[in-house]
């Protein structure tokens, strides 16, 4: 209800403006010299976001509109608002074996890293699907064989620019969050954020930049 009253209340602040400036309706048959109209200047970037959303395709894009929207609300957001929260996290237990059932709940989830808790509970590790897939991994074998111990964390109240900082200063793609008690209540990635900053990530299924040759050949 709220959001249809901003709407309404945009809607007649713009047609209020419209009507000041279209005026009455000219003499058809007195010639005069058309006057430019004004652009509606937006006060607020609520406002600003409301006419992009109106401009016209061949004007402007959905894909660039909603880059633009994107780039524009970026550093008022926090990591709370874009992470994955921990009831939507798929966690891996150290002792889990790494059979058929496991790797598939991992493949099947869509990401690419996973938190693996140890024995108390807490994070030990970071399991990555790029590792596995370059291993012969054996239904015997456990997640603690596998896992990355380089765990990094960041606060749910940090900025997105103070996320972006962090992931800079790591190098890392992946991030547990903990909230101001330093439990864990989500993770970010990098995609994540990037997808939060440009509006979307590129799709390239290309796996050979490490070899000079076929990049040249592209």
């Amino acid at each position: 209800m709220e959001e249809e009253k901003k709407e309404e209340k945009k809607q007649h602040k713009f047609m209020t403006w419209l009507a000041k400036k279209l005026g009455p309706k000219l003499d058809k048959y007195r010639k005069v010299e058309p006057e430019i109209p004004e652009i509606y200047l937006p006060e607020t970037t609520d406002d600003l976001i409301w006419v992009l959303r109106r401009v016209p395709e061949d004007v402007l894009s959905k894909e660039d509109r909603t880059k633009i929207m994107s780039a524009m609300t970026f550093s008022t957001q926090t990591v709370h608002d874009i992470m994955l929260p921990r009831n939507e996290i798929t966690f891996v237990h150290v002792n889990d074996f790494m059979g058929p059932l496991t790797l598939d709940k991992l493949y099947k989830s869509g990401f690419s890293h996973f938190p693996v808790l140890d024995v108390d509970g807490g994070i030990a590790g970071v399991l990555h699907t790029s590792s596995l897939n370059s291993l012969e991994i054996k239904e015997t074998d456990r997640a603690s064989s596998y896992l990355d111990k380089n765990v990094y964390y960041m606060c749910e109240n940090y900025s997105l620019i103070k996320a972006l900082a962090a992931f800079l200063r790591t190098n890392s793609y992946f991030f547990m969050v903990v909230n101001t008690d330093g439990k864990v209540a989500g993770l970010l990635t990098f995609k994540m954020l990037i997808a939060e900053l440009v509006g979307e990530v590129p799709e390239d299924s290309f796996t050979h930049d490490e070899d000079a040759m076929m990049v040249a050949k592209r």
